[in-house]
């Protein structure tokens, strides 16, 4: 159980270390660029990159999923999964997102893995809901100043 304690926290790192930059780069780079962008343009990119920043913390969590049980023997997904890296990544995608339909549940040490994600992915979740709060405030204020604003 020791090892899914390890792994679990060497997944949150990892998760929050990449949220964490690719918010950053992110705020950075739609500053730097000093496009005149439209608003909603602005949101979409926005949206887009938080989205897909979110599909590679789910990819982590598969990987550390698949390397968990079929690596170190720490349990296995049961019921309608099967053990292709498309069962870990779709079981990753249902427990970051608190989604738990049931038709797949881990055993052994997948069980507290399985929890660590689930916190995680409503952590970074929150964050790029405040994020995009943040963000959209500060749009919106652009888009009535004028040129590239209104959209």
């Amino acid at each position: 159980m020791l090892l899914a304690w390890f792994i679990a926290l060497a997944l949150v790192v990892l998760t929050v270390v990449i949220h964490y930059e690719s918010l950053r780069l992110l705020s950075g780079h739609l500053d730097a660029l000093k496009l005149p962008l439209r608003v909603r343009v602005r949101m979409i990119l926005v949206m887009l990159a938080i989205f897909l920043t979110h599909i590679v913390e789910v990819l982590i969590f598969a990987v550390g999923f698949m390397v968990a049980s079929r690596g170190l023997g720490l349990g296995t997904l049961v019921g309608e999964a099967g053990t292709s890296f498309r069962d870990f990544v779709y079981y990753s995608m249902v427990s970051y997102t608190s989604l738990g339909l049931g038709d797949i549940f881990p055993t052994g040490g997948l069980r507290l893995i399985t929890g660590i994600e689930a916190l995680v992915g409503l952590l970074m979740i929150t964050w790029s809901a405040s994020f995009t709060f943040l963000y959209m405030q500060r749009f919106w204020k652009l888009g009535r100043k004028g040129p590239g604003g209104e959209g």
